[in-house]
């Protein structure tokens, strides 16, 4: 009797290890073909099919290296409990991205946290909205995670709200906690009464909404660019010479052609530095009207592709086996391009983007706290005003260098300037160097300060008026008064009475370290000095300061992580696979974007979770009995 209880207790340890390794099989396909973004299923997955799909075809290559594979999984396997079809695929897929949200929950633990919410259409016209939390973590590193996904039939405030409550809901996360909401400029979200902001506000009075730095600074830059028309003009003519010149692969490749020999002269003149990596081939780049900063990076591959693209249109005017039409695009191209307005115009607009697109890409970094963003606005405010007190001779003074490199005319600035687009009057007695420096250059830069200004009024909410006083470069003005009415007015349910009376009596002793301690005293911003508090313990000593600390961190500063998930949504779900379900589609999302957390799950986590959620567990033998 007991040889045969031994010989059953064998049978099913191996029923359970073959079962084991054959889920691990398809759990490490899965893992490897959602953080490459790669589509599961073939076209064809028969056993007659030459080529089976992603999937199937990753497992037989783990299986042609390992002979316990080839047995278990593709030989031996019993057809009730292979684990390789399209639905077991969703449910590992579906188990891998309940581990992500749980450890987020985790890692968000007791912390306040912010809202990032933005919608965008997938590949199928679908309308889905990525919701991600901004936290800031134990150690005092500032997060932002992608939470989830959520198909919304429309963009209706009340719906979003709805399903934004749903999502915390369903992550143990409660409305309450929420510090913060960062949305876009939209009207269905920042509107006052019945907006989503506002909808929030009602149930979290202490949600304080900050709108999307980055989308202001794209507003204030695109406002700024139409205010003056000779700007509008040049980047409409920019864009027109740039699809002329790459439009075809012909002409790109002559493109390419002239860059290479144009640099091999400047090396032999000595103009450039050779060494490795330096003065590399690049084609020119189209702006996109959603990224601002794409503007700057396409004028300045044009600026230095000048010579070679001179080269092309030229080509391309004399080229009789061209069509009249083309002929034609390709000289007025050459006209507007070998102009000194247009020459003047593209390095005034790489001088003020030079200054912005620093504040651009800052925006774009998910641990930037909003008191340093607030400082690099009024940096880049400095710099443009002293472009504009001190920068039109050394201006002027590089366009006519660019200009005598590539033989274009200059005018006399000293001559009367004759405005077209008016009519004829005696009186008006401007010079060109009148109209090139007052009715563009100061113009356009007094515009981009103007708008800067009117974009970025946050600045004088008393919230950020408050919290600047906790910028650690500003530690020798600390008023311990001030940052207490900032606690009681801004975070009454952060502080009791008591917890108040305490931060008071922390903030002496932590004003004195902070501008004494040799670790705290060299703090560069709020993340930094939280962070530093964590290092160093004091975190212990003045745990109310830091509750204060966290909370100013927590408020949002731009949408661009969810601009960015919006982005890898589009590799994910394409016009080959628009049919993607919301619930695959919604898991691949987290897995895909999470993947720092995803990598760290071991395989047998996945196949122990994969049995406790239920999935077609009648049919597994994946614990002993």
């Amino acid at each position: 009797m007991s040889h045969i209880e031994n010989v059953i207790v064998k049978r099913n340890k191996k029923v359970v290890l073959d079962s084991r390794l054959r889920l691990k099989t398809s759990i490490d396909a899965i893992r490897w073909l959602t953080f490459q973004a790669c589509a599961f299923r073939g076209h064809d997955e028969s056993a007659e099919s030459m080529n089976q799909g992603n999937f199937l075809e990753m497992i037989k290559i783990l299986a042609s290296y390992n002979n316990s594979v080839k047995e278990v999984v593709l030989e031996n396997a019993p057809k009730n409990a292979k684990y390789t079809s399209s639905t077991v695929q969703k449910e590992i897929l579906h188990t891998f991205a309940h581990k992500v949200q749980k450890t987020i929950r985790e890692e968000i633990g007791n912390s306040k946290f912010c809202l990032i919410v933005d919608e965008s259409r997938d590949a199928s016209k679908k309308e889905q909205m990525g919701i991600v939390v901004r936290f800031v973590d134990k150690e005092g590193f500032i997060r932002e995670r992608f939470l989830d996904l959520v198909h919304v039939k429309d963009t209706a405030a009340l719906t979003l709200k709805n399903s934004i409550c749903s999502v915390l809901s369903h992550n143990n996360l409660s409305v309450l906690d929420i510090r913060g909401q960062g949305y876009d400029g939209a009207s269905n979200m920042r509107g006052e009464w019945n907006g989503l902001q506002a909808l929030i506000l009602k149930e979290c009075p202490y949600a304080y909404y900050v709108h999307c730095m980055a989308h202001q600074l794209q507003l204030a830059l695109i406002a700024a660019s139409r205010e003056v028309y000779k700007v509008h003009n040049f980047f409409q003519n920019a864009i027109f010479i740039i699809n002329v010149v790459s439009v075809s692969a012909k002409r790109n490749d002559e493109l390419l052609k002239n860059q290479a020999e144009e640099i091999v002269r400047a090396v032999e003149l000595g103009e450039l530095e050779s060494g490795r990596g330096a003065n590399q081939i690049g084609a020119l780049q189209r702006p996109t009207d959603t990224r601002w900063s794409s503007h700057y990076n396409s004028i300045c591959s044009l600026a230095r592709m000048f010579g070679a693209t001179v080269s092309v249109l030229r080509s391309l005017a004399t080229d009789r086996s061209l069509s009249p039409y083309s002929r034609g695009d390709a000289v007025a191209s050459l006209e507007k391009l070998l102009s000194f307005e247009f020459v003047f115009v593209m390095h005034l607009m790489i001088e003020i983007m030079a200054i912005t697109n620093t504040l651009c890409q800052a925006l774009q970094d998910k641990s930037l706290d909003i008191l340093n963003a607030l400082s690099l606005v009024s940096s880049t405010k400095m710099l443009i005003q002293k472009l504009r007190d001190d920068g039109w001779e050394p201006l002027l003074e590089k366009v006519n260098s660019f200009c005598h490199k590539h033989e274009i005319e200059l005018p006399d600035m000293s001559c009367r300037y004759v405005d077209l687009t008016k009519s004829r009057n005696k009186h008006d007695n401007r010079t060109m160097e009148h109209h090139y420096r007052v009715d563009i250059f100061t113009t356009a830069i007094d515009q981009q300060l103007q708008e800067l200004n009117a974009r970025f009024s946050e600045q004088s909410m008393e919230l950020l008026t408050l919290a600047a006083i906790l910028d650690p470069r500003n530690s020798k003005s600390f008023d311990i008064r001030e940052i207490c009415r900032l606690a009681k007015r801004f975070y009454p349910a952060d502080f009791t009475e008591q917890e108040r009376a305490q931060l008071k009596c922390q903030l002496p002793h932590y004003v004195f370290d902070l501008c004494n301690h040799p670790d705290l005293k060299i703090s560069s911003s709020l993340a930094d000095l939280a962070r530093r508090l964590f290092e160093t313990g004091k975190i212990t000593i003045y745990p109310m300061v830091d509750r204060l600390l966290r909370l100013i961190m927590t408020l949002p500063v731009s949408t661009a992580t969810t601009e960015r998930a919006f982005s890898a949504m589009k590799l994910i779900k394409t016009d080959l696979r628009n049919r993607m379900g919301d619930d695959y589609l919604r898991d691949y999302m987290i897995v895909y974007i999470e993947k720092e957390i995803a990598k760290i799950f071991t395989s047998d986590e996945i196949i122990d979770l994969y049995d406790f959620l239920g999935s077609r567990r009648a049919k597994l033998k994946l614990t002993e009995v």
